[in-house]
């Protein structure tokens, strides 16, 4: 099996896009807008589902599972060098049953291929390229293979073709030594996947843990840019804005006033702030920085994202009242309204990263683009001042991202003017640059509703209503929260995960909802009930996590991603790290115990705490992980007699 795994190198070289072909595929048949993205393809794409596996076996081949989302920037990148070419989609058809799987309407999926992508020894990321067996036992796998073999630096990367023939020849030449490989492979990936449900860890649920994480998180923090990483990497990129970390030191700040706690939190959202991750024309930020300096971003914009830097920055403002954290509240609140909400006040999940072929094309400018819309001197330098542009170009070496190398205060100080007045100077060059843009082709909006994204924007909304003491904004996160319970539960009260149409079809609930759909949706009603005091919300939440615990609860503690009625994959295992999306564990911790200080009802309490004892060791541990599960603990610990 060692030639498989020489075969897998990965390399990031581009090609140019060949012309679609018009035939459909079965993709068109979908409802997810990725999966869509792919329904012209000459490749032969079958949806996830009994009957691409036994065509495999009908037919003795192996399945080659493709994962992304719509707007994965090398998700599109491999779809117009290799699934768009004629003889790379030839060799696909003929050698191997094609699956794609949007990873946002089936995360399960993605789950346990990842976790098999890990097992082998690769890093992760997307598209996730997986080959299968009949029985979908994952075999070997990569992320982004560039079509062609290539050379970079002097070491040779095999492409995708090269790769798509020889994993065929080793299906032809070595199917027994392939059949025990893949069943290995499922059996360490189901073991690892099921390592957080082997007995609880034996550390204590007290503050010498909290006060750990606190201590592991100043030893990752970048106390130049603010943000975590990894020290030893002098804090290189990717860099992402954990709001699960900020969210835990705001809480800490709030319960015991831990002053090395606000400067991590103040030094991080400031960076964030005034960095190319936000931006500074539409409101919003990025999903994160390939640099230290929060100033190039990766361009695509998620809904979970802005929900969860929503709550931060309407923490920092209610407790700090800094006129920049308010200003940044608006303009992203504002984004989500423009941008990312349905007509029926549900909210979108994504905004693409890429426009005309180019990554961030839409929000970079040249120079000539910059001097064309403020043709006035003394205009265009003031703007090159406050939004970096005097700098020279900080993107491919021929575009400017916007930032702020300087605070706005410092900005008027120098200019011997008020804040208000250099506001008031600014805003017509932002919104002339703003409707210029608003004229470019714009980034595919992914239009599917998700419960656990929309729970998660949903709080961010009340948290930044209340802040900000604006009631319609409050009525926007109530008018998501009634869509939701309308349209993405049944009559047996089965909360869904997805709403979206087919082509031609209307829009509807689709697939059960996994742990974190739970976990974040019922984080939005409780933040609901605490911004308005109805008690609809806060009952609402409870029959929630009760049928939470129900389908989802492991006798040896906290909770599986998949439920007692999903899908049976090869593996089922439990989602115990905060990435950029936060664990669903380690919300549920929290809402348990939210749930039992507003009821008093001690099984909240109980299930709390057996959940915290299954993930203390990891906390202890790996403390920026699981900033979601600390500040749970932290919370149940402030309020235990």
């Amino acid at each position: 099996m060692r030639s498989l795994f020489f075969l897998l190198s990965v390399s990031l070289l581009a090609a140019a896009p060949p012309a679609k072909p018009r035939k459909a595929n079965l993709l068109a048949r979908e409802s997810s807008p990725y999966l869509l993205q792919h329904a012209f393809n000459p490749v032969q794409w079958m949806p996830w589902g009994p009957e691409a596996f036994a065509k495999a076996k009908k037919e003795g081949k192996l399945v080659f599972l493709s994962i992304g989302y719509s707007s994965c920037h090398w998700c599109h990148v491999m779809e117009r060098e290799s699934f768009s070419d004629d003889g790379v989609a030839k060799l696909m058809n003929e050698l191997f049953v094609c699956i794609k799987v949007d990873r946002e309407e089936r995360p399960d999926i993605d789950q346990v291929y990842m976790a098999a992508l890990n097992a082998m020894g690769n890093s992760g990321g997307w598209p996730l390229s997986m080959f299968l067996d009949a029985e979908g036992r994952p075999i070997v796998g990569g992320t982004y293979w560039p079509r062609e073999d290539s050379e970079i630096s002097g070491e040779k990367i095999r492409g995708f073709k090269t790769i798509l023939n020889g994993v065929a020849r080793v299906h032809r030449d070595e199917p027994k030594a392939l059949s025990e490989h893949a069943e290995k492979l499922a059996k360490g990936t189901a073991a690892v996947l099921a390592g957080a449900t082997r007995g609880l860890a034996l550390v204590d649920l007290d503050r010498k843990l909290v006060d750990s994480v606190i201590e592991g998180l100043r030893e990752e923090h970048d106390v130049v840019h603010g943000g975590f990483g990894n020290a030893s990497r002098k804090f290189a990129g990717p860099k992402f804005p954990m709001p699960s970390t900020l969210l835990f030191l705001q809480g800490e700040v709030e319960r015991t006033k831990n002053t090395e706690a606000q400067t991590m939190v103040d030094r991080t959202i400031d960076r964030m702030a005034r960095g190319g991750i936000f931006d500074h024309l539409g409101g919003g930020f990025h999903r994160y920085t390939v640099e230290r300096t929060w100033t190039v971003p990766h361009f695509e914009k998620m809904l979970y994202d802005n929900g969860q830097l929503l709550e931060v920055y309407a923490n920092a403002f209610r407790l700090n009242k800094r006129d920049d954290d308010a200003r940044v509240l608006r303009e992203t609140i504002e984004f989500v309204h423009r941008e990312m909400t349905s007509p029926d006040g549900a909210f979108y999940s994504a905004l693409d990263a890429d426009s005309e072929d180019e990554e961030g094309r839409f929000y970079v400018w040249t120079a000539k683009e910059l001097a064309t819309a403020l043709p006035d001197r003394d205009e265009r330098l003031l703007f090159a001042r406050a939004y970096g542009t005097d700098a020279g170009y900080n993107f491919e070496g021929k575009y400017h991202i916007l930032k702020l190398p300087v605070t706005f205060d410092s900005l008027a100080k120098d200019r011997k003017v008020s804040r208000a007045e250099l506001f008031a100077k600014l805003a017509p060059m932002k919104q002339r640059l703003f409707d210029l843009r608003s004229k470019r082709e714009r980034p595919f909006l992914d239009t599917k509703v998700l419960t656990g994204w929309n729970g998660l924007m949903i709080a961010g909304l009340a948290k930044a209503g209340v802040a900000l003491d604006n009631r319609e904004v409050i009525e926007r996160a109530k008018r998501a929260a009634e869509f939701v319970l309308t349209n993405l539960k049944t009559k047996e009260g089965r909360l869904l995960r997805s709403w979206a149409a087919a082509p031609g079809e209307k829009p509807t609930g689709r697939v059960n909802a996994y742990l974190d759909d739970h976990a974040y949706f019922v984080h939005g009603l409780l933040c609901l009930h605490e911004a308005t005091r109805e008690k609809r919300w806060l009952e609402e939440a409870t029959k929630l996590t009760i049928s939470m615990i129900d389908l989802f609860g492991d006798d040896r503690g906290g909770f599986f991603y998949t439920a007692k009625d999903h899908e049976k994959l090869f593996a089922r295992g439990k989602d115990s790290f905060d990435g950029a999306q936060p664990s669903g564990n380690s919300v549920a911790i929290t809402n348990l115990i939210r749930l039992w200080i507003a009821t008093g009802d001690a099984s909240f309490e109980k299930q709390a705490v057996r959940t915290l004892r299954s993930l203390a060791g990891q906390m202890k541990n790996s403390p920026s992980s699981l900033g979601w599960a600390a500040n749970g603990l932290a919370l149940y610990l402030s309020h235990k007699k």
